[in-house]
């Protein structure tokens, strides 16, 4: 067995080799927090949790560290243009994320750490790269001397001369493509003491500090958006790596949500806001939608396509809730999931190829469930309980369960109670062969969004797909 992953350093797929035997230590660059997730915000949550959870499948011990960006620029103009004090709006949307990543059934990561509680270790990582001749201070402010590291760009495969420079120089500054590590303080901005003076982080410098303190020197995979590799990740490498240390072995990047083929964004108007969708969309099928496609490639959001991910996703529920039925109970996850299935995976994380193996399987069962053969149906949805485990939508999972309110499940009841009254009228319309009132009564339940399906038990219903 072995895991094979897309690395943007190499532009190829590599073999996963971990740094220590048994092991996984993972960061991922979360959340910049001056406003609410959009489903774009959370898709590279959800991709990471995939990840995390095969590796955990394959036997590994994961560190999955996803940190916090609590204060930067787009913070600070919130801060100003709303009234509010920073931390305010930080905490707030922190907690929006979080709870966009729990609807969506992402597991908490190992450790999550706010940039603004990491000031020291910043401070120890801008002393290390002054006193290497990397950095230098300037009016409060501290740089980071891009041409003093020769790989510089190496991950984006750039040219630094061909570099986009800053229409206006700012004073103090060597080469206008260095980038700030430590702005120096502005009236009516937080600011935090240092050696160099009152200022405040640098975005590329707090990550650097961070992913040192909880992962050491070195470390497996970093990873994020697309939109990350530069300057972010770039400028991340040239800190970590400029200070000593061997930093991440792998770099795993995501695609984007895009709406009319640009990348979902708050400045331009097409975000979808998670806290919105999770109220038109069963959370489940959200997941469906965002994480089973490849994690490299786009998604062009469209509500038509989730009609189609939920019209999917309920081919498989149907099947689950069908054979639970049958068995008179829940049937436990098999061991192991299908070799092809794990194959898939082990192929850069091939979510599409192994959600075609859940389908197939679920086509398989419903065969074994047509011909009365109860041992073949249980099996298949054993296999299938794993599969969907491992993606994190197995449909009998406590997750998804507890997120049912009491009053959603009391609901239910009354609609059951209505629909078995109208299905024992077209029973009674069928015993006495009035076909033509049996199939109206079936036709008008089914435009109310029901599915009716006859079984040897009875007829039985299904929410359809809306």
């Amino acid at each position: 067995m072995t895991i094979r992953l897309y690395d943007t350093s190499a532009r190829q797929i590599r073999d996963f080799s971990p740094l220590q035997d048994g092991c996984v230590s993972i960061y991922l660059c979360g959340a910049t927090v001056q406003a609410a997730p959009h489903i774009g915000h959370i898709r590279s949550g959800l991709n990471f949790d995939i990840m995390r959870r095969w590796f955990t499948y394959r036997g590994y011990d994961v560190t999955f560290v996803r940190n916090v960006t609590d204060i930067d620029d787009k913070i600070i103009k919130k801060s100003a243009e709303q009234g509010r004090p920073w931390w305010s709006i930080g905490y707030e949307n922190e907690r929006a994320f979080n709870s966009g990543y729990d609807a969506l059934g992402c597991l908490p990561p190992t450790y999550e750490p706010r940039a603004t509680g990491h000031v020291t270790e910043m401070v120890e990582m801008m002393r290390g790269l002054i006193e290497r001749g990397h950095a230098y201070e300037a009016d409060g402010s501290v740089y980071f001397d891009v041409r003093s590291w020769p790989q510089y760009l190496e991950l984006s495969n750039q040219d630094i001369d061909d570099l986009r420079q800053p229409d206006e120089g700012v004073p103090g500054k060597r080469d206008p493509r260095d980038f700030a590590m430590w702005k120096a303080v502005k009236p009516g901005e937080p600011a935090w003491e240092t050696p160099f003076g009152r200022g405040r982080p640098g975005w590329h410098l707090e990550c650097s500090a961070m992913a040192h303190k909880y992962l050491g020197a070195e470390f497996d995979i970093h990873g994020g958006g697309i939109d990350l590799i530069f300057p972010h990740h770039e400028n991340e490498i040239a800190q970590a790596k400029a200070f000593g240390d061997a930093f991440a072995r792998y770099w795993v990047h995501n695609g984007w949500v895009t709406m009319s083929g640009e990348k979902m964004s708050k400045s331009l108007g097409n975000s979808v806001l998670v806290s919105e969708m999770v109220k038109q969309w069963r959370p489940i099928v959200l997941r469906y939608y965002l994480g089973t496609p490849h994690y490299r490639s786009m998604i062009e959001y469209s509500e038509e396509a989730l009609r189609e991910a939920e019209s999917a996703f309920a081919r498989v529920e149907g099947f689950v809730q069908r054979v639970v039925e049958m068995a008179g109970g829940v049937v436990e996850p098999a061991a192991q999931v299908p070799p092809a299935f794990a194959d898939a995976m082990d192929d850069d994380m091939g979510v599409p190829q192994a959600l075609a193996i859940v389908h197939t399987t679920v086509r398989q069962g419903n065969s074994a469930l047509a011909a009365d053969d109860k041992e073949a149906a249980v099996a298949r949805l054993a296999e299938v309980r794993a599969m969907l485990g491992v993606l994190g939508l197995d449909p009998l999972d406590p997750q998804w369960a507890d997120g049912e309110s009491e009053r959603g499940e009391d609901l239910r009841g009354v609609v059951d109670s209505l629909v078995r009254m109208v299905l024992d009228q077209r029973e009674a319309a069928r015993g006495r062969k009035d076909w033509a009132t049996a199939d109206a009564i079936r036709d008008q339940l089914g435009r109310s969004g029901l599915v009716i399906e006859d079984s040897p038990t009875g007829p039985r219903w299904t929410l359809g797909p809306r």
